[in-house]
């Protein structure tokens, strides 16, 4: 009698024996799920034969404004001086496109991400937790703490917890806070004035912008 196999002992089978493929053997060898398929994307800048509008502004190879045409115009001037022709503005009115080297407008284009990436600036907010009596050494110690941060160009969150029936004294954590404004007043300035947040009143403070 022959044997039934089970899917999955026939998955397990097709994996030990790459011809074998859905009850036959084949030449060509066992390609399952997506193995074998190329990206059919393209790129996501239209370029070329790709650009399907009804017409677009066109910049040559040397930036001078060429005018308004067909796409297929702007193609063949393109190909004509051996460039491509690059969307570079789709949403304008008509899209802007560019006479350019494809290959060296990617370049450029993820060069010119690249340079923007290192320039960008990550502002973290560190915290600095106080206790409404927070005695003279800790307080220094934290207040110069905070100036640290600030002088490293990030953000101070000082916040005083208050616990059970100390919450009644609230006046002690804006005096403690009030004090630490005009200590920080050198490095930074409060963004806003200080708030009650359930059982903590908080601050942040940021650098003074250098003139």
């Amino acid at each position: 009698m022959r044997r039934l196999l089970t899917r999955a002992a026939l998955y397990r089978y097709a994996i030990r024996n790459p011809q074998f493929h859905g009850g036959v053997f084949i030449s060509n060898g066992y390609q399952g799920g997506y193995r074998g398929r190329r990206d059919q994307r393209g790129p996501s800048v239209r370029v070329n034969e790709r650009i399907r509008v009804k017409e677009v502004r066109v910049i040559d190879e040397d930036g001078q404004q060429m005018g308004i045409m067909t796409p297929q115009q702007a193609l063949a001037i393109a190909r004509e001086r051996g460039y491509d022709l690059v969307e570079v503005a789709p949403q304008a009115q008509p899209p802007v496109c560019r006479i350019v080297d494809f290959g060296k407008y990617l370049y450029e284009q993820k060069k010119r991400a690249h340079e923007a990436k290192k320039k960008q600036v990550v502002i973290e907010v560190k915290e600095i937790k106080f206790r409404p009596m927070t005695d003279e050494h800790d307080y220094n110690f934290k207040m110069k703490h905070a100036r640290e941060i600030l002088a490293d160009g990030n953000k101070v969150k000082a916040t005083v917890r208050f616990r059970g029936r100390e919450i009644t004294h609230k006046e002690l954590g804006l005096q403690l806070l009030d004090r630490l404004e005009k200590d920080l007043a050198d490095s930074g300035a409060p963004e806003f004035r200080p708030r009650l947040e359930g059982m903590q009143i908080t601050v942040i403070f940021s650098p003074k912008k250098e003139k």
